[in-house]
């Protein structure tokens, strides 16, 4: 078999039987033209060998400099369409007696403040011209919902009409791996929200389909929030970019801040570990810098 058509089976089985996200089923198409790209014309698939792989990180690496985390993830990309393969066609896995170790970084989430948080929010209700312009509810209660939730994009434009309850206080999702978990919605105004934009869109669906549509009435698209959301943040006054993900690291970091327990913010966020999640437990620095300026050390020591 040539490697360009079991890549091509690999990505259906990603997409039918694992039914992996459409971001992620992009990444593996990419990452694996990189790599045939790379391969000598013509080779076939059985010849590659740990030797190919290790050419093919030195190459990231030294000659064209690519990220650590780049390069981490084409190799755990290939790593699992090796897998894959040498269990379909009986060819040996050549990453069966190598497991390479490339650096992690571990990033800091990016997340917005209390006082921009609070601009972007009150934003829906004082710009006139996003009233004329952009469904201002529609939009208000899926920031809103991200900030609550700690929804990823994609979930949220996934949400379907009938995954909400009928008081609109649960919202069924479906998150990466295809794993089904129930998000909590707990404020009384952003459920109220919720009914209200059910209710408007069973005037034109009949009670199916999409919660949130775009003006052609199709299920909205990810990067179509993400547009909207910057020009949002634009006209809130906040200068940098921001992007529906760090509404997720926000709401995180903000649950942690309160006291929340950290397995439960897990459950809420769909982590498959705890340990992806920890993370937001050493990212609280306006919390860290409150504590400190109520403690305020050298203060104390001058007073006595």
């Amino acid at each position: 078999m040539e490697f360009l058509d079991a890549t091509k089976i690999f990505l259906r089985l990603c997409k039918i039987e694992k039914q992996l996200s459409r971001h992620t089923l992009e990444a593996y198409e990419g990452d694996l033209a990189d790599f045939k790209k790379w391969l000598p014309p013509r080779m076939k698939l059985r010849k590659i060998s740990t030797t190919d792989l290790k050419d093919y990180l030195k190459s990231m690496v030294e000659e064209r400099k690519l990220t650590a985390a780049t390069v981490r993830r084409r190799l755990a990309c290939l790593r699992v369409f090796f897998r894959y393969v040498s269990s379909v066609m009986g060819m040996k896995n050549p990453f069966a007696e190598w497991r390479p170790l490339i650096p992690r970084r571990r990033r800091l989430p990016r997340t917005l403040s209390r006082v921009e948080t609070t601009s972007l929010l009150s934003m829906f209700l004082t710009n006139e011209l996003l009233v004329q312009r952009d469904e201002p509810e529609a939009l208000g209660t899926a920031v809103r919902l991200m900030l609550a939730t700690g929804l990823r994009v994609g979930e949220l434009c996934s949400i379907r009409i009938d995954d909400v309850s009928p008081d609109a206080s649960t919202l069924r999702v479906l998150g990466k791996g295809a794993r089904d978990r129930i998000a909590y919605v707990v404020d009384a105004g952003l459920r109220k929200s919720v009914q209200h934009l059910i209710a408007d869109r069973r005037k034109l669906s009949a009670g199916v389909g999409p919660l949130f549509v775009n003006r052609l009435g199709s299920a909205m698209r990810p990067q179509s929030i993400r547009s909207k959301l910057r020009q949002c943040a634009i006209t809130a006054g906040i200068s940098r970019r921001v992007t529906p993900h760090m509404l997720r690291h926000t709401a995180a970091t903000l649950l942690i801040e309160t006291g929340v327990d950290i397995r439960f913010v897990q459950r809420l966020l769909g982590h498959s570990t705890i340990a992806t999640t920890e993370i937001y437990a050493h990212v609280s620095d306006e919390a860290l810098r409150t504590r400190l300026e109520e403690a305020d050390v050298l203060r104390t020591l001058s007073a006595r």
